[in-house]
């Protein structure tokens, strides 16, 4: 936002600027989306301005029917933004100012710098909320797709390499952890982004008997206990940009889940893999190719990852050498914070349609889960029950996998001849490790994959998401 308006800029210079200069610092393009803010911080201001004496309450209910009506016509798509007023904030105010002589009185002890501020804060409580309630709706489209599938085991990977037998529900429920995190730092943002600025002018205050702290309750800068939480110094107030920074970084981590999700259900979709089949209306075709199903959602998610990511560091570069305080640079921050909002709360419903239209494909789970030597470190784990020590268990477990692959036969195979000549150790009780059913009882550790964990989270999670 510009720090002069064009009604200043006529007494300080001699003409206003070039159209191409008009064109290039222009932000009405984009900021117009704080419409809401900006009217309902005027509605505030100008009721705090009737309290001090500085408006009647005639001109108080002036601007308040001038203001409303505005809106209105916004909401209709019947307002004409004027790209020469600059800023959503210039738009609406020559608009209230045409209609209503009194608005003329409005701008007064208020500076775009604060205004500004106090809109982006607005804008930004509202998307945290709706982004934290399309996180929750992602996580119960996950537990409900494992609590359907409650007994389907297929393998876990580390290094995409097949490493131990988990419950899909317990895969899923990693990333339920995951989003939980986000919401977390979702409700800290909102901590921050929740004070009020306005009071603060362009950079000191205001002479004039300001009632902050009525303007804070009016726009629900409030605490629990519905005290005002007001912004302590001038100069931070309106150049601080940090909870833009927190909001970008926080959504930044919810597209790395997003796209790690999507990552694996690009995976599973695969002839290779046939964990789950994706619904048509989530996938695409080929040009060339009839028999394609692309996983188009779940790529473009992981893909824009990227741009969210670029957000955040844009921020970061704009921010890192301001000095005090308001510079126009800021304006370089509602696009990147628009952008981020936009693509990762539009990823994360989408991505949650994706999950609830998905059907897992049992078989093909059960038979690569079925793979004995998932069960390797069980069988590690046999012969330290034994009394072995883990390193030396570790070593015959792997001369065992060894032999077994020589001999082109899956490790639970071998005879127990052959057993006996990697090592005596491999007793008679070596045939029951490999009891799938059994290995997964035995995962009963807090947070492990055993059925009873996994249905204690599921149940869990259930709780904590009902009625969010």
């Amino acid at each position: 936002m510009k720090h002069d308006s064009p009604v200043s800029r006529s007494g300080r210079f001699a003409g206003g600027p070039g159209s191409d200069v008009a064109r290039f610092t222009q932000s009405v393009s984009f900021d117009w989306r704080l419409w809401e803010q900006d009217i309902l911080g005027s509605l505030a201001h100008a009721a705090m301005l009737q309290k001090i004496g500085v408006l009647t309450k005639a001109e108080w209910l002036e601007i308040e029917s001038a203001l409303n009506t505005i809106a209105q016509e916004i909401c209709e798509d019947r307002f004409s933004w004027k790209e020469e007023l600059e800023d959503v904030h210039m738009n609406i105010e020559a608009e209230l100012t045409r209609r209503a002589p009194a608005g003329a009185k409005l701008h007064t002890a208020r500076s775009r710098n604060d205004q500004v501020a106090l809109d982006v804060r607005m804008w930004l409580r509202d998307e945290i909320i709706d982004l934290d309630g399309e996180l929750r709706s992602l996580q119960k489209a996950l537990v409900a797709l494992g609590g359907r599938h409650a007994d389907v085991i297929i393998p876990g990977y580390t290094h995409l390499q097949r490493a131990q037998p988990v419950y899909l529900a317990h895969h899923l429920l990693a990333y339920v952890e995951m989003f939980q995190r986000d919401g977390e730092r979702l409700v800290d943002c909102f901590h921050r982004a929740n004070i009020c600025p306005l009071g603060s002018g362009a950079i000191a205050g205001s002479t004039l008997p300001l009632d902050r702290e009525m303007v804070a309750r009016l726009l629900g800068f409030v605490d629990q206990k519905g005290r005002p939480r007001l912004t302590q110094n001038s100069m931070d107030a309106v150049s601080d940009r940090d909870f833009v920074v927190e909001f970008c970084a926080a959504a930044a981590l919810i597209a790395v889940h997003l796209s790690r999700l999507a990552e694996d259900w690009i995976l599973w979709s695969t002839a290779e893999f046939c964990f789950v089949t994706l619904a048509d209306a989530y996938t695409t075709g080929s040009s060339l190719m009839p028999q394609k199903k692309n996983p188009d959602v779940a790529e473009l998610t992981r893909g824009k990852a990227g741009r969210v990511f670029g957000n955040l560091m844009a921020l970061l570069t704009v921010l890192k050498g301001l000095p005090m305080t308001y510079n126009r640079d800021l304006q370089e921050d509602k696009e990147r914070l628009f952008d981020s909002a936009d693509t990762v709360r539009a990823a994360t419903r989408l991505t949650a349609a994706m999950i609830e239209n998905t059907s897992v494909n049992t078989e093909n789970c059960r038979a690569a889960a079925a793979d004995p030597a998932l069960l390797a470190t069980d069988l590690a784990d046999f012969l330290v029950r034994e009394g072995m020590p883990f390193r030396k268990a570790h070593r015959l477990v792997g001369a065992a996998v060894a032999a077994a692959e020589a001999l082109g036969k899956p490790l639970n195979q071998l005879t127990a001849g052959e057993w006996k000549e990697i090592d005596p150790a491999f007793g008679p009780g070596v045939p029951a490790v490999f009891v799938l059913d059994r290995a997964m009882a035995r995962r009963n550790l807090v947070g492990a994959p055993g059925p009873q964990q996994v249905a204690r989270q599921l149940a869990r999670w259930r709780r904590l998401l009902a009625g969010g």
